[in-house]
């Protein structure tokens, strides 16, 4: 009698390994292993483009391509439900990759999106373009606290953000206060800017509750979990339910952490806020 549920169970054991495995691979998007193996080892720098449902889709980064793909095609991390005609700020929108996958969900939906990074913008422009989208109001600017110029480094990366610091590809870009576009509802409001979540969120505070549906992927430093701990309680109480999941496994034993890190943050999370 026991031998059947056991059966059964290393069957569904296996089947969910199985699924696991088909949820990783970019062949779900016509991406071959080959192509795969291809694009990781390309040097970035160049602007290239590989076919994506059947269209052009616009690179220079061909590794963090692949990862943008995988997290937002395949694991699908923005998928929900919002209305057909949902209001989107989006930002952070790189090469505009998240925008594609929103407008594949929501066709008549309406998207703000925001990029500071001169290269980015130009590619997602061209996307948006070769995507043949509509509705979308781009700005070459960063989110931030206030309308004003601000340093920006680190290339042409995802990991491009706003610094105090003056390394030798900083460039000045302009910066507006995303609390200036909270005054309407917004359905769902993705916040990928890279360390400088805690500045922006504390100064939308109290014009948090247009907003239904959060994401934020915070970067911060052990040494700074204050902020994160105030991210936190202003999500509570702006009325939001939050789930927290690692975004970059950093540390895979925690308590045995190697001192040499080569990221620029030391604890990377996404946080999913959301209302009954």
């Amino acid at each position: 009698m026991l031998f059947q549920p056991l059966l059964k169970n290393i069957y569904k054991g296996i089947l969910n390994r199985l699924s696991q495995r088909k949820a990783v691979n970019l062949s779900t998007l016509s991406i071959g292993w080959f192509q795969q193996k291809y694009l990781k080892h390309l040097p970035a720098g160049k602007t290239r483009s590989i076919k994506l449902f059947g269209r052009p889709l616009f690179f220079n980064a061909p590794q963090e391509l692949l990862h943008g793909l995988q997290e937002i095609f395949v694991d699908q991390v923005y998928k929900q439900l919002l209305p057909p005609n949902a209001l989107i700020l989006d930002c952070g929108a790189n090469i505009g990759l998240s925008v594609i996958w929103l407008k594949q969900c929501y066709p008549a939906a309406r998207i703000i999106a925001f990029e500071p990074d001169p290269t980015n913008f130009l590619l997602l422009e061209k996307n948006i373009n070769s995507y043949n989208l509509d509705n979308i109001t781009c700005h070459p600017a960063a989110v931030w606290k206030e309308d004003t110029q601000l340093t920006f480094s680190g290339g042409e990366g995802m990991a491009s953000g706003l610094t105090t610091t003056n390394s030798k590809d900083a460039i000045t870009v302009n910066c507006l206060q995303l609390k200036k576009f909270l005054s309407q509802p917004v359905d769902f409001l993705k916040l990928d800017i890279e360390g400088a979540e805690w500045d922006v969120i504390t100064d939308c505070a109290e014009s948090l509750g247009v907003v239904n549906r959060i994401f934020v992927e915070y970067h911060g430093q052990f040494t700074d979990q204050d902020k994160l701990i105030q991210i936190l309680d202003i999500l509570k109480n702006a009325g939001f339910q939050v789930y927290l999941r690692e975004a970059a496994a950093l540390h895979p034993t925690p308590f045995y952490r190697k001192k040499k890190l080569t990221h620029s943050y030391q604890v990377q999370l996404n946080i999913f806020g959301f209302r009954d």
